[in-house]
């Protein structure tokens, strides 16, 4: 069963982790930005496995950029709800989300059972 519309407290609560966590992904991607550079390596000093190893890096740290930028994104839109005032609605269904799965995914944009729903066609 859902459970009833937040209250102010709870609303500040969670704009805070979200706020916490925004700052976090922002520290975080300002620091692997010389990572996701193009390779250079020195042909003639580096192996053959030091390259693959500097090139898989690279994209390991480009996939973690991608990813911080798009967890960015909803923590952005996260908390343009709540000055709209439309946070913890579903987006889908307008049923209220749960604030524990609010404080688990305090950005989360669908209730559990329309997330599960779509997750699972």
């Amino acid at each position: 069963m859902p459970e009833t519309l937040l209250g102010q407290q709870q609303i500040a609560e969670l704009r805070a982790m979200l706020i916490s966590r925004q700052q976090a992904l922002e520290q975080q991607m300002l620091s692997t930005d010389s990572s996701t550079k193009p390779v250079t390596l020195d042909q003639q000093s580096v192996g053959r496995v030091s390259r693959v190893d500097a090139i898989q890096q690279q994209q390991m740290a480009i996939a973690n950029q991608q990813q911080a930028e798009q967890l960015l994104k909803r923590i952005e839109l996260a908390l343009l709800r709540i000055d709209s005032g439309e946070y913890g609605t579903c987006l889908q269904c307008d049923e209220p989300i749960a604030f524990a799965r609010l404080q688990a995914q305090p950005y989360a944009s669908l209730c559990i059972g329309c997330q599960s729903a779509s997750e699972n066609p």
